[in-house]
């Protein structure tokens, strides 16, 4: 038996978790404040929220630990069911996408801990622990995408496994080959994310008029719409404007498309690191701009025309889920012969 937990902001960890549970041969039960997703084989345990109070105290408990406010009813209701489900089930590991405090909560049962590390800025006391007492760290890029995550101690990034980047549709990439008639108008779609957007529908609108020879297609962002299965759309386009978000680049990549990526404003300058790496190399089809511009679209499009999509291999390579469930089965086999599968 496999625990998952999935932290319930923005849908990537969701995503990331049905990706690699599919690849994994022992039962999964996922835990989240998520309603159960639609395709989730295994077992749910839907949490408690702890993050509805109208003045959380003390949450961090003095810079030590994330998030763990004081006399929260949520957040001592969510460890009493995590704890019920452990002590029930007895799992033989579980992995954390993402949160210290159940992690911590996990190790303290005696269960081994797989943690999901997120790129960025990770050097505060928190993210220290929470790796630290980690038997396996995995992240999802590359090992060639050097400087995506810093502040881990030495033996943590010891445990670091670079999987490369997992995309939840690994599956259908036979789906990506776009055809068009030479005389069609070029396609861009412009990709936001469920983790919060800082475009404007007024300044997306003087970009399109900016470009009336390219058709315009706008997801999850303001004035665009929200799909469940934006892969259509992703392969339908010549070029995809992005945030920097895994799951958001992890498509693209999967796609072969060349991207703008312009990063949001994400908690351990996440977005802004992914961007920072894939700024500073040739490697992948990618040009990447800090704000959204004002000006100079028609050549910036030309430029990432000029890309080649194929390059994106190297990022995802369409291995990321089943390498990422071959470093959990390793952990796996490590329990002790006569404990509960």
């Amino acid at each position: 038996m496999i625990g998952y937990y999935i932290h319930h902001q923005g849908r990537g960890h969701l995503n990331r978790a049905m990706a690699i549970a599919a690849e994994l041969d022992q039962p999964v039960t996922g835990l989240s404040s998520q309603p159960r997703p639609v395709g989730w084989v295994g077992d749910w345990i839907e949490l408690a929220r702890d993050d509805e109070s109208a003045a959380p105290r003390d949450v961090d408990a003095h810079g030590r630990l994330h998030w763990v406010p004081l006399h929260d009813q949520g957040l001592s209701d969510r460890m009493a069911q995590v704890s019920h489900w452990i002590a029930e089930s007895r799992p033989r590991v579980i992995v954390v996408d993402v949160s210290v405090e159940i992690a911590v909560l996990a190790r303290l049962f005696g269960i081994p801990v797989v943690s999901v590390a997120l790129p960025g800025v990770r050097d505060d006391e928190a993210h220290h622990l929470g790796y630290d007492i980690s038997t396996a760290i995995i992240a999802a890029w590359p090992q060639e995408a050097e400087g995506m995550i810093s502040g881990l101690s030495a033996p943590a990034r010891r445990r670091l496994h670079c999987v490369g980047a997992i995309s939840r549709f690994g599956g259908r990439v036979n789906e990506r080959r776009r055809s068009a008639t030479p005389d069609a108008p070029r396609r861009l779609l412009l990709l936001g994310g469920a983790g919060g957007s800082s475009l404007d529908a007024a300044t997306i609108a003087v970009a399109r008029e900016a470009t009336p020879d390219w058709h315009w297609t706008v997801l999850g962002s303001r004035g665009g719409r929200w799909v469940e299965d934006p892969w259509p759309e992703i392969c339908a386009a010549d070029v995809v404007v992005t945030h920097a978000g895994q799951n958001a680049l992890a498509d693209v990549a999967a796609a072969r498309r060349p991207a703008i990526v312009i990063p949001e404003s994400r908690p351990h300058e996440e977005q802004t690191t992914t961007a920072s790496v894939l700024a500073g190399s040739s490697r992948w089809p990618a040009l990447v701009r800090w704000n959204f511009p004002v000006t100079g679209w028609p050549t910036l499009l030309d430029e990432a025309l000029g890309l080649d999509g194929e390059l994106w291999d190297g990022w995802n390579d369409g291995l990321g889920a089943r390498v990422a469930a071959a470093v959990i089965q390793r952990e796996l086999a490590q329990a002790p012969a006569g404990e509960p599968a």
